[in-house]
């Protein structure tokens, strides 16, 4: 009977433990600082009330425990919290998760440091139209090892480039998100769509959830 109530308190520590590195708040103004004129700019579609600091635990390529934020909008944070959860709790492997603020707001070097991230406001690439990353509705992961690709003028293209080797979804690597997935079983089952189920470009890192 002692070992029972032993282990329902330490359960009941390790869960209360999780919920406390698992949590959004508002964006603190040091942090809306940062961001601003790197990823927000003063626009009429979204402001930082809309947006939320997501504070998780991932375990890295490394296999260590690390602590990642994620700035979504606050319609997803509690997705996103659900989702992250469960990867960790499954040993998931994502390589980095940083605010693309500390990529100059650059989303190809963010996606070359294989950086998992999630609003940003751009624009598609080649476009003029917003991406849902700049409403805090999208978000990707691993993306150096799931890359963008389509193919224009019998060429295929493939962003970032040096993830070249990583286009050919038919090779077993590790790291790949495909149906079999943790990451695309959870993000589906939460209401997302995957960019690698779009028709003509395929964007394999891709996650967003349309409000």
């Amino acid at each position: 009977m002692v070992k029972f109530i032993y282990f329902i308190i330490t359960l009941l520590g390790g869960l209360n433990n999780l919920d406390s590195n698992f949590y959004y708040e508002e964006i603190p103004l040091n942090v809306q600082n940062e961001m601003i004129n790197v990823s927000y700019f003063e626009n009429d579609e979204i402001s930082f009330d809309d947006l939320v600091l997501v504070h998780i635990l991932y375990i890295g390529f490394d296999k260590v425990e690390h602590k990642g934020e994620l700035v979504v909008n606050k319609k997803i944070a509690d997705d996103i919290l659900d989702i992250f959860k469960s990867l960790y709790l499954n040993k998931y492997e994502i390589e980095k998760v940083e605010r693309i603020d500390k990529y100059n707001g650059d989303d190809y070097l963010s996606m070359e440091s294989n950086n998992t991230s999630a609003f940003n406001y751009r624009y598609i690439e080649n476009t003029n139209q917003l991406s849902n990353h700049a409403y805090g509705l999208a978000i990707d992961i691993n993306p150096f090892y799931n890359p963008y690709v389509y193919e224009h003028n019998n060429t295929l293209i493939v962003s970032p480039k040096s993830a070249f080797k990583y286009a050919d979804r038919n090779k077993n690597f590790k790291h790949k998100i495909d149906r079999n997935d943790l990451a695309y079983k959870e993000f589906i089952k939460h209401g997302f769509t995957w960019g690698g189920d779009w028709t003509y470009k395929k964007d394999y890192q891709h996650f967003e959830k349309i409000i």
